[in-house]
């Protein structure tokens, strides 16, 4: 069956520029170009039915059209993901950019004017891996029954994935977090928007975990056979600390597989209110006696964050993409990555950046200090077999991810 072509729509109003965006797509070979004068046209193509899977348009200052017509595009049309040719402030352009998920699309990036066609070809390459709606009929919107998900637990169709952390200045691999993905037999590689809510509703986050956990564990061993030592971080939500037997059921794993807590690492979300004095301290605390890490992912998003660095023995923080998309441009995102990072340096924490998918935002972090560093510029969430496959050292952009 032949796969169609991604179809992408120019939206711009000047003719030579339009032209030039169309032409560089067009050199590729690789895709279905459209283009528009207006958002007129753009909108009566739209609604004519046409799929779109990647618009390519600009936002300016003088025109709140342009806003209505991005809300039409992800709530009422099939547009995929966007591409921002920006001409706003730079704190406008990062509101924009926040904006663009909760109106149902994904957004690439944003490119400065005139286009060059290497940093359009970057974000292109971004799609499918960031898209929100990949599937046309719809099944990476739904989530499965309770039943699909039980039975795809049970049966070893949810498998860890491996997204790499890197050294931004060295680009050497420092470590990798572990993700959830379905390898479902009919509908192909499945994100966790499809089956973690089920997951988290019927209280099989444990079960998950300890699945990755021995897997993860397996991969490692023969890493290290191979000479090549990587911690791996597994994600842990506040719930998860409240089951007293936490501590004594991993320290078991790490004995069967005959492996050190030293290099595994726990990533607490951001989602739950924390307690203190509870089982979740006691948890946490045990977490580290045991010998294992522990980060607070998504730093500054989410509840009491400075409240935890008081209270729990945390070695990591995670700044969340957010601060990373505005860190080449925005003068306090930029104000916030410094103070966090001496935050860190002062409790002796390493602080990793999330989120980073252009040359400038790791040109921007490592001048601001950055060390640390993950996302799709160097690469997306990998299986295991990929990544045995994979150098520790590497150029960025290498491995496609889901």
């Amino acid at each position: 069956m032949n796969v169609p072509a991604t179809t992408i729509l120019v939206l711009e109003e000047h003719a030579f520029q339009r032209s030039i965006a169309v032409m560089m797509l067009e050199r590729s070979g690789e895709f279905n170009v459209l283009s528009a004068a207006t958002i007129k046209q753009a909108h009566n193509l739209l609604q004519g039915g046409q799929r779109v899977d990647i618009l390519l348009c600009e936002v300016r200052m003088d025109s709140l059209d342009s806003l209505l017509f991005l809300r039409q595009c992800g709530q009422k049309h099939n547009v995929r993901s966007l591409v921002l040719s920006s001409a706003l402030n730079p704190d406008v352009q990062l509101a924009v950019e926040a904006l663009v998920p909760q109106l149902g699309m994904a957004l690439l990036g944003t490119l400065e004017k005139p286009l060059q066609q290497d940093q359009l070809s970057k974000l292109l390459a971004l799609y499918p891996c960031k898209s929100v709606a990949r599937d046309p009929g719809g099944s990476f919107r739904a989530q499965a029954s309770e039943l699909e998900v039980r039975k795809a637990l049970l049966e070893g169709h949810i498998q860890p994935y491996f997204q790499p952390k890197f050294n931004l200045q060295t680009n050497e691999v420092v470590g990798a977090e572990v993700l959830a993905r379905w390898l479902h037999p009919r509908r192909g590689v499945l994100p966790p928007a499809v089956f973690m809510p089920v997951l988290e509703r019927c209280g099989l986050l444990n079960e998950l975990l300890f699945s990755q956990l021995h897997q993860g564990l397996a991969l490692q061993k023969t890493l290290k056979k191979q000479g090549r030592s990587v911690a791996f971080a597994y994600n842990l939500e506040v719930e998860q600390l409240a089951n007293p037997t936490l501590v004594s059921r991993l320290a078991a794993v790490l004995k069967s597989h005959g492996m050190p807590a030293s290099g595994l690492m726990f990533e607490l979300t951001e989602r739950g209110a924390f307690t203190a004095n509870t089982v979740y301290q006691e948890s946490l605390v045990g977490l580290r006696m045991l010998g294992c890490q522990l980060s607070i992912d998504d730093f500054g998003t989410g509840f009491s964050s400075l409240q935890r660095l008081c209270q729990a023995p945390f070695n990591e923080l995670k700044l969340d993409a957010e601060f990373v998309r505005g860190a080449a441009c925005d003068k306090r995102c930029q104000a916030i990555i410094q103070h966090m990072l001496a935050l860190g340096c002062s409790l002796g924490m390493s602080v990793v950046l999330e989120g980073i998918e252009t040359e400038m935002q790791r040109q921007a972090l490592i001048e601001l200090g950055a060390t640390l560093g993950q996302g799709y510029l160097y690469a997306g969430p990998m299986s295991a077999a990929d990544w045995l496959a994979w150098p520790l050292t590497v150029g960025y952009g290498k491995v496609d991810g889901l």
